[in-house]
């Protein structure tokens, strides 16, 4: 079974570092086109160039959370290869809540930042999908996927605001997966432990506790590379996967089978 996404366009968020800049980069070395879509400018440029017009990656710089940029990303995407076929809504920040603080306002930015910019997003591209679909009367027309976490099972008291975002990913996953499917498109999402990226493997250089903690709460007993959620990614993006959406596919090693509300869940 081949889960090809050769000549399929993609739109990636938070493709200027970490996971979404390996999705992104997971998905051009595959032959999709792929627009690489985050507010940092500079390390976008830093990583992926400025995307040259015949190549198969190009950059946007912008902030998701205002709706003109939206927009216009939707319209920079149309304008560089014609047509949208996957949404990676990989775009999440990670902040710590302290849910007795009156005035901690981390829950309201991290649903602002990891929720309702994806759901916006997923608005206007799927209005872009459904369009298309007027023109094709067969066929898969879209896949949209949403990162989430473990962290919206596993409770961290120091993790609520995070941990609140995630699970409404869930949630606005499987309530957008059935609007969306009488018009051919489908949506789903990823729940992740901890994957080395970037930045985790140079907290847990520093922090080889910390490191070994994460393993001894893994069944599988050791961190997930970039890849393994690279491959994930495609293979719901493939038409390979076509009968398959409101799902909540987890790939953290067995964590969430031990239930352990005080392992790190990020």
């Amino acid at each position: 079974m081949s889960f090809s996404v050769s000549g399929k366009t993609a739109i990636v968020t938070g493709a200027a570092n970490g996971i979404g800049l390996s999705i992104a980069r997971h998905l051009a070395d595959k032959g999709a086109n792929v627009m690489c879509a985050d507010a940092d400018e500079k390390r976008l440029i830093q990583e992926l160039g400025d995307g040259p017009e015949d190549g198969n990656i190009r950059i946007f710089a912008g902030d998701l959370r205002q709706r003109l940029t939206i927009a216009n990303l939707i319209s920079a995407t149309i304008d560089a290869f014609d047509q949208i076929d996957i949404l990676v809504n990989a775009a999440r920040q990670l902040e710590t809540t302290d849910a007795l603080d009156v005035e901690d306002n981390s829950v309201n930015m991290l649903m602002e930042q990891n929720l309702m910019t994806a759901l916006h997003l997923t608005q206007y591209v799927a209005k872009r999908m459904i369009k298309q679909a007027e023109a094709q009367e067969e066929g898969q027309i879209g896949s949209i996927i949403n990162l989430s976490s473990i962290a919206a099972r596993q409770m961290q008291p120091d993790l609520m605001g995070y941990a609140i975002a995630a699970a409404a990913v869930q949630q606005m996953t499987r309530s957008m997966a059935l609007v969306l499917a009488p018009h051919r498109i489908r949506v789903n999402a990823i729940s992740f432990g901890s994957v080395m990226s970037g930045s985790l493997r140079a907290t847990v250089a520093d922090n080889r506790e910390w490191r070994d903690d994460i393993r001894d709460h893994t069944p599988l007993g050791r961190i997930a590379a970039p890849t393994e959620l690279c491959e994930a990614v495609q293979f719901l993006a493939a038409d390979s996967s076509g009968f398959m959406t409101g799902e909540v596919m987890v790939i953290d090693g067995g964590r969430s089978l031990l239930d352990a509300v005080t392992a790190p869940a990020h």
